[in-house]
């Protein structure tokens, strides 16, 4: 068990760079938390991290409101987030975490191959975007990475465009972390505990990401966080258990 320092930290930086780069809390969260708790416990944690998350979007960056945007992309998000959240409770631990490692390495060298890509902006592509980031998220925890390269082909400003990403977020991982419950994952008191203390941290690093967020360019974000996911990445093809 890692210490309650590292969980504050990993929480705050998770928030600050998960906000900042549309990437989400919960994709940089639970690649950390795996390496030191079992997969569904990693992912019942950053869910809850980042459902909080998703709020503190909504009340930061709210600075207007695409509702069909937010059906689109969250409807068909939430029913898929909820039955893919069934499947890290049925599937193999080792081979759920080569898979992330696999989805991890394989997005980051899409995304430096094709940094300026984006699907088009059509209400197709709305809910495919939601229906892949419905499934990852509950999957993975990693639905954020996939929702950010479908939404930013509706090229919204940059705070409307982490509003419209945490309502959307928020839809999909109240229906995963329904899942994860109603499936029986659990966190001990302990780790409860932890979890109660990280909020109010989560909170803090999605003030800073705010006022971060208009002064250190977007693509020097999404480099670092990338870097740390390709090492992640790595680490669990080659060594998952």
């Amino acid at each position: 068990m890692i210490s309650l320092s590292s969980f504050l930290l990993l929480t705050l930086l998770s928030s600050i760079f998960g906000t900042g780069t549309g990437f989400g809390t919960s994709t940089i969260m639970v690649p950390a938390l795996s390496l030191f708790l079992p997969f569904s416990q990693a992912l019942l944690f950053a869910g809850i991290v980042h459902w909080f998350g998703d709020i503190w979007k909504m009340i930061f960056f709210k600075k207007g409101l695409d509702f069909k945007l937010i059906l689109l992309f969250g409807i068909p998000g939430v029913i898929i987030s909820f039955f893919a959240g069934y499947l890290p409770i049925v599937i193999p631990e080792s081979l759920l975490k080569r898979s992330l490692g696999l989805f991890l390495s394989l997005y980051v060298a899409f995304i430096f191959l094709r940094p300026n890509w984006k699907a088009k902006a059509s209400s197709r592509n709305a809910i495919t975007g939601g229906v892949l980031s419905g499934f990852f998220a509950g999957l993975f925890g990693a639905g954020g990475a996939v929702r950010s390269a479908f939404l930013a082909g509706f090229d919204l400003p940059k705070s409307v465009f982490i509003f419209t990403s945490g309502a959307i977020g928020l839809l999909i991982d109240t229906g995963r972390v329904s899942q994860y419950l109603l499936s029986g994952v659990r966190l001990n008191s302990q780790l409860s505990i932890t979890l109660l203390l990280c909020l109010p941290v989560s909170l803090l690093g999605a003030y800073l990401a705010k006022i971060l967020v208009n002064y250190v360019p977007q693509k020097s974000f999404r480099a670092l966080v990338s870097i740390g996911l390709l090492l992640v990445g790595i680490y669990y093809v080659l060594l998952p258990s």
